[in-house]
């Protein structure tokens, strides 16, 4: 039998805060101890310590805790399965299945890993081609990037989620991880329904800190995701994607957790720490000689409010972001992009070569020029555009549709074969279209192919 050892009584109880007389026995933070009353167990982190007194955050309900009771130390801290056995499971987080499955256990590791030094991290990674002509076009990522990901519901974020997970795998068998931290039960199932569909679901893992637990649930559940993340890029040496659906609801927690603890905030409630919060997940993800962590972040806006302390905090660390916009889809236009907000730190001439980069800068202008052209044929009609014009108009259509693609993980609705375009293919096909080269082809054929077909 596993010998605890004595820690001191519990003095008061709230939701997101025990506290802990000790007894004369020192522990250390994020520490988990433990007590049990009425045959039934109960955790606390510890989160602080002042003198005697410990403030320990609890992981399950306070229901059925009372004062004076008996306190005991682990030894541990929070830990996460650390082998292959990971690949195709559903955790809960802190490391726990909930897939319904046995729990098959080969090796664990503390969640709260060190985060790489200078020496280790690589800087100068490979650019990460999706296959996906509108990402690698206009949004390039170097491996080791954290990309934003806006984007309301139905607009094609899960499919697209779906689609990187696929082709990374299917270039370069490597594994994902998705992390959902506050997400609904109901969300969590489907994606889980829908990667079981794809035949996904062997191929990542997923941690589910859903919308119903307490704060600290919400707050592990990202610790936890980059603990596997970690498994495949250091031990497997992959080049592993990691999604995470809400980072903001990261913070979110962080906050709620300090207000239970009297911390002090700063403006919007948010804790004077949000700094080094955030930068604790951030800055574990990152690229090696060895492997990579590339990672898609959904950042709720709350309000609206771009200029949000925690959403310019979280903005900071990325490398770019992907807005999913409603417009476009209701144009029947997947992946529904908006081009114009979609934007990439690889967009630089002495990252992706002069010639990406110019065919960016003229396909933005021609687009932009479209949507002007758009309000001008309304009101006098197509035939009073200058030759010129004329050009921009029809070609930006084609361009338009070529930046569709006909997607491997929706082939079942679509009916439609999936394809993976190279950026050598796209970059020639937009050289082409820009240059007049297809100026006799009817717009509705550029619709949901890859590569253009050439004779």
């Amino acid at each position: 039998m596993e010998q605890k050892n004595f820690v001191g009584k519990i003095i008061s109880i709230s939701d997101l805060n025990v506290t802990i007389l000790l007894g004369g026995v020192k522990v250390r933070n994020r520490e988990i101890l433990e007590t049990e009353h009425r045959d039934q167990t109960y955790r606390f982190e510890v989160f602080e310590a002042k003198g005697s007194i410990i403030f320990a955050i609890p992981l399950d309900s306070v229901i059925g805790l009372k004062r004076g009771l008996d306190v005991y130390t682990t030894g541990k801290e929070l830990e996460m399965e650390y082998s292959d056995r990971l690949l195709g499971r559903v955790y809960d987080s802190y490391g726990a299945p909930i897939d319904g499955l046995p729990e098959e256990t080969e090796q664990k590791k503390g969640v709260y890993a060190r985060s790489l030094t200078m020496p280790e991290i690589n800087i100068d990674g490979e650019v990460l081609w999706t296959g996906i002509k509108v990402l690698d076009f206009f949004a390039p990522m170097q491996k080791g990037y954290k990309m934003g990901l806006l984007g309301g519901a139905g607009v094609g974020k899960t499919v697209l989620i779906k689609e990187l997970i696929n082709n990374v795998y299917m270039k370069s068998q490597s594994n994902s991880v998705f992390v959902g931290v506050g997400e609904r039960s109901r969300e969590g199932k489907d994606l889980y329904d829908e990667m079981l569909e794809a035949g996904l679901l062997d191929k990542m893992s997923i941690v589910f800190g859903q919308m119903g637990e307490n704060s600290v649930a919400r707050n592990k559940a990202v610790f936890s995701g980059l603990t596997l993340a970690e498994y495949l890029r250091d031990e497997k040496k992959q080049d592993v994607l990691l999604f995470i659906d809400n980072i903001y609801r990261y913070v979110q927690a962080v906050s709620e957790i300090n207000a239970e603890l009297k911390r002090m905030p700063i403006e919007n409630g948010y804790p004077a720490t949000i700094e080094s919060d955030v930068s604790m997940v951030e800055e574990r993800i990152n690229s090696t000689d060895d492997g990579s962590i590339t990672s898609f972040q959904a950042i709720y806006i709350p309000a609206d409010d771009i200029t949000d302390e925690a959403v310019q905090v979280i903005s900071s660390h990325l490398d770019g972001q992907i807005v999913l916009d409603r417009k476009v889809a209701e144009k029947g236009l997947y992946p529904a992009i908006d081009v114009f907000r979609t934007q990439s730190n690889m967009i630089d001439i002495e990252k992706i070569g002069e010639r990406h980069y110019r065919l960016v800068q003229e396909v933005i202008r021609h687009l932009a020029r479209y949507e002007e052209l758009e309000e001008i044929i309304a009101v006098l009609g197509v035939d009073e555009l200058s030759e010129t014009d004329y050009n921009i108009f029809q070609r930006s259509r084609k361009l338009r549709n070529y930046f569709t693609q006909p997607m491997f993980v929706a082939e079942n609705f679509t009916g439609i074969k999936g394809e993976f375009v190279k950026i050598e293919d796209v970059l020639r096909d937009v050289e082409d279209i820009l240059g007049g080269v297809f100026d006799e082809v009817d717009e509705g054929h550029f619709s949901y192919i890859g590569s253009i077909p050439r004779e």
